[in-house]
């Protein structure tokens, strides 16, 4: 049989190449997987709860709405209101099955074949991926040594053909935190240009202020031009339940209802619930859950800045921290490849990140605490 070669042309999920490794292994100390930003703490006890009753309840089983559950969509909107002063209605949400497929439902609604989105790099792979297998040009823009990419730089990029700007903030693989005033300079760009901010905000409770992240959504008509992807995944520990959500204005949202329909129809309504009662019931576990892992990040810091083995922190935030590997006549992967066989540390080559090898490697630290942070110090001291 003959396959879709713009899918063949794509390389695989190096979250799936990496835990290849894995059987390779040295297996002489605890293994220690950074490769992959999900929690790795049960939900709250309070979802944990629900989930159970859940179980007996036969509407769990059945499809959820299209768009989402209404209670679900309701306390998100207003979760949302209040986190960033704006108006966010129930309307312009819509309940997904992860932000993965909530990227990828808006990316088809807004671009087709030879179209463009420019994309920030590193770039989160799943992303380009699915850009590359739906004919879209991911037009990449390197991100500027301190860290951020430019709202110049990204003016000179666009064509007649770009539908979108494509931010992650805090980013991953890098972490970063892209700053309000910046936000408001590419949605500024954007609505310039008639084309679409869309701006996944996955990690947005795990950033280091409680100020809001932007204030986008307080601004006249911001529906017309920002599209804003969110996950429950990390906020809640629920990565297996499947549930993100869009949120746009209702000529977007339109469109990318009749992708769901085509696909998972709906978030699983078991996961919805659990959103619920998390965004409900467990704000006080959230909270704790967010400065545990700040307190991690910083510890994580501490560590590498005495750069072990010559590992260098150059960029760090959420999940995540963004190191430069020191063999410089290396490929990454090779670094990876040895880490694993050698020390039983998993880390993603940061090829899987950008355009080339360019030498780094994303750590998802969050999952380590205490001894378990200084071991992997010891361990990239003895390359």
């Amino acid at each position: 049989m003959q396959l879709n070669p713009a899918v063949l042309e794509i390389a695989t999920s190096p979250i799936a190449v990496a835990h290849g490794y894995v059987a390779h292994r040295a297996g002489r100390q605890p293994f220690l997987d950074l490769s992959q930003a999900a929690p790795s703490y049960p939900p709250a006890p309070l979802v944990e709860e629900r989930i159970a009753e859940l179980a007996h309840e036969p509407t769990a089983a059945r499809y959820a709405p299209v768009m989402g559950l209404p209670t679900l969509r309701e306390a998100f909107a207003d979760a949302l209101s209040a986190d960033y002063g704006g108006t966010v209605a129930t309307e312009n949400v819509h309940v997904v099955a992860g932000c993965n497929q909530a990227f990828c439902s808006v990316s088809s609604a807004l671009a087709g074949p030879g179209d463009e989105i420019i994309v920030a790099t590193p770039y989160y792979f799943n992303h380009v991926m699915w850009l590359e297998a739906q004919r879209i040009v991911p037009t990449l823009v390197p991100i500027r040594p301190d860290g951020v990419v430019s709202v110049v730089d990204v003016a000179d990029r666009m064509t007649s053909r770009t539908r979108a700007i494509l931010l992650v903030s805090p980013g991953n693989p890098t972490g970063i935190t892209i700053a309000p005033g910046t936000l408001s300079e590419f949605f500024d760009l954007a609505r310039h240009h008639n084309v679409a901010l869309i701006l996944d905000e996955t990690y947005r409770n795990f950033r280091e202020t409680s100020d809001p992240a932007h204030d986008l959504f307080a601004g006249d008509r911001w529906d017309d031009t920002l599209i804003s992807l969110h996950s429950f995944s990390k906020d809640l520990a629920i990565p297996g339940y499947r549930v993100g959500a869009i949120v746009a204005g209702q000529a977007v949202l339109n469109e990318v209802a009749k992708i769901q329909d085509c696909v998972a129809i709906s978030a699983p309504t078991i996961g919805q619930e659990a959103a619920l009662t998390g965004l409900l019931e467990a704000g006080e576990w959230r909270r704790q859950q967010s400065e545990r892992l700040l307190a991690t990040l910083r510890t994580f810091r501490d560590m590498m800045a005495t750069e072990p083995g010559g590992f260098e922190l150059v960029h760090s935030g959420a999940f995540f921290g963004w190191l430069r590997h020191p063999f410089d006549d290396a490929p990454t992967d090779q670094i990876v490849k040895m880490l694993v066989a050698e020390h039983d540390v998993l880390m993603i080559p940061g090829t899987a990140f950008t355009d080339g090898d360019q030498g780094f490697l994303r750590c998802s630290f969050a999952n380590l605490e205490g001894e378990a942070l200084a071991d992997l110090a010891t361990r990239l001291e003895s390359l």
